[in-house]
């Protein structure tokens, strides 16, 4: 009994390996699938699968039978959540190319990929052939379509898409109102946007803080704070936990529009919340400081946020040597700009700027100089114009001119605000000749006098009682379609 089982079980072996071979011989092409077979299912199913989205993908399109669907769209996903949107895209393609049917979810991932890389058009054709396959689009596909009217500043477009969603029975959700809020905030549309928060009211979608954050910051840069901060108490009303998004764009609101007191009221009032402050928010409060000329309690604040293990970053630094230069205290300029160093800030350009005019600003050209020759980041031309002014306000005018002639032999980029400034200086010191052949030289190199150049110019003729030739190019500045300011 034994042998004839062995025997069958034998004989069913040696019918598989023919059938087997004479496929192989048959079809070439069930080679590669029959050699992988094994591996590739064992693989799949038994084995640890790549933490790699894209090795899992190719994995599973050399596997037989292929993985579902639902198997595909994880790499895919994993990938789109990474912002590898060119690759998403591709990948959907292959799929596509090698007979994979796509469903709903496959197509909402690369269409998302698709609004997100600005390829607009290209997303609205897939969206076509999908509903000729019988897929209807859902609130996911319609959000993401909105995501890219609104990042296309295409804001109204995205309302009628609202329009027609409702009209398929497909009721926009908090995320698609939140987007199309925020698309009208960032282009100073505020009413409308508090007109779709009305609408998503009545429409009974619940307002959460991303709704708030966005009205209260399109509120705060249209510089209706008092607007924002009934907003804050709305959102308290209705029970929605502000957070420190909200607080940042109040404080920051209130201290650039000189509101000192309210932006301190608010900061507390964020602290007592239990809502942690952020480095923005610190930044904030520091600035509203620094313009009302509190420096010291601006660097108390400094020391506030580093206790609190909130660290501070570029900005924070530059706004206090700012505020400390204004008040022509760079001793304590220089102790900051050693401490980021310290904190391993690399300074930039800004910080550079900032300290030059500082010390040009308190009569010392030399140590500006050298601070000059010492900068870690790239000169711009804000630095250069710093240079010569400084130069030029100090009594240093034939270094002034060196400095230009320098730009120049360079090969700079220069602009037509460099060029004012040395007219300008040129003419204050006397050398109007020298600045007049700089002011017909404008053309040729590219740049274009405006009412500045002009007005400094006839400035510099009517100082030298050069009558006819300052009358002369008033004419050619108005032929020039330049008005005066």
């Amino acid at each position: 009994m034994k042998r004839s089982i062995s025997t069958s079980i034998a004989s069913k072996a040696k019918n598989f390996l023919n059938h087997r071979r004479l496929l192989e011989r048959g079809n070439p092409l069930t080679a590669p699938f029959f050699n992988r077979y094994s591996y590739t299912t064992r693989t799949l199913s038994t084995s640890k699968r790549p933490k790699d989205p894209l090795k899992l993908f190719c994995l599973m399109i050399q596997s037989r039978p292929l993985p579902s669907i639902v198997e595909f769209s994880k790499p895919l996903s994993q990938l789109a959540k990474t912002k590898k949107f060119d690759l998403v895209i591709s990948l959907f393609n292959q799929m596509e190319t090698l007979g994979i049917t796509h469903d709903l979810y496959t197509y909402n991932i690369v269409i998302n990929c698709l609004c997100r890389c600005s390829r607009f058009s290209i997303a609205l054709s897939v969206i076509g052939k999908m509903v000729k396959l019988g897929f209807h689009p859902d609130v996911v596909t319609l959000s993401s379509l909105i995501n890219g009217f609104c990042q296309r500043n295409r804001v109204f477009d995205a309302i009628e898409l609202v329009a027609k969603m409702e009209t398929m029975g497909c009721k926009p959700d908090v995320v698609i109102y939140n987007t199309i809020i925020d698309g009208f905030c960032k282009n100073r549309l505020v009413n409308n946007a508090l007109e779709l928060f009305e609408q998503m009211d009545k429409n009974g979608v619940r307002a959460d803080v991303v709704t708030y954050n966005s009205l209260i910051t399109g509120l705060c840069s249209s510089g209706r704070c008092n607007d924002a901060d009934l907003l804050l108490r709305d959102m308290v009303m209705r029970n929605v936990v502000p957070n420190v998004i909200t607080f940042t764009a109040l404080i920051d609101a209130s201290a650039k529009e000189g509101n000192l007191l309210e932006a301190e009221k608010l900061h507390e009032e964020m602290v007592n919340r239990s809502v942690v402050p952020d480095v923005f928010a610190y930044n904030s409060m520091i600035n509203g400081l620094c313009m009302h000329g509190r420096v010291d309690e601006a660097k108390q604040m400094l020391e506030v946020m580093v206790t609190n293990e909130c660290l501070p970053d570029i900005v924070t630094y530059n706004t206090l040597i700012n505020g400390f230069c204004k008040f022509k205290r760079v001793d304590d300029v220089m102790k900051l700009f050693s401490e980021m160093s310290e904190r391993g800030l690399v300074r930039d350009t800004v910080t550079y700027n900032t300290i030059i005019q500082g010390y040009f600003q308190v009569g010392k050209p030399d140590t500006a100089q050298g601070v000059f020759r010492r900068m870690d980041s790239p000169p711009n031309l804000r630095t250069y114009s710093i240079l010569l002014y400084g130069l030029f306000n100090n009594g240093k005018v034939e270094k002034a001119l060196v400095v230009f002639q320098d730009m120049q032999k360079s090969g700079m980029d220069l602009d037509v605000t460099i060029y004012n400034i040395m007219i300008h200086i040129m003419c204050k010191a006397g050398y109007v000749e020298d600045a007049w052949d700089l002011f017909c030289s404008l053309t040729d190199n590219g740049v274009e006098p405006d009412v500045v150049s002009y007005t400094t110019m006839i400035s510099g003729f009517c100082r030298k009682r050069l009558w006819r030739e300052a009358d002369e190019l008033y004419r050619k500045m108005h032929e020039d379609g330049l008005l005066l300011l």
